[in-house]
């Protein structure tokens, strides 16, 4: 790969309802098990290790359904457009 040339990446391109219903859920239960549910979210978006996601109420199984791409990309779009 020519190092000057740039890539491009094309996203799989989850449902935004259903990302944003599974960040909603999973943000709920981070924050009803009393963790700052951004840091934990954040932890998990660097690391890829679903452990930074609590169990309770199935939010980290909810969380590893949705490709660590496809949430970033829809976090910077909301991010940049919203």
């Amino acid at each position: 790969m020519d190092s000057e040339n740039t890539m491009y990446f094309n996203g799989t391109g989850g449902s935004k309802n259903s990302t944003r219903e599974i960040l909603e859920e999973v943000y709920k239960s981070l924050e009803e098990k009393g963790y700052d549910p951004v840091s934990q979210i954040v932890g998990y978006l660097i690391s890829g290790d679903p452990a930074y996601i609590t169990s309770y109420n199935n939010a980290r199984n909810l969380m590893k359904k949705i490709e660590r791409d496809d949430l970033i990309e829809e976090l910077v779009k909301f991010y940049l457009e919203g």
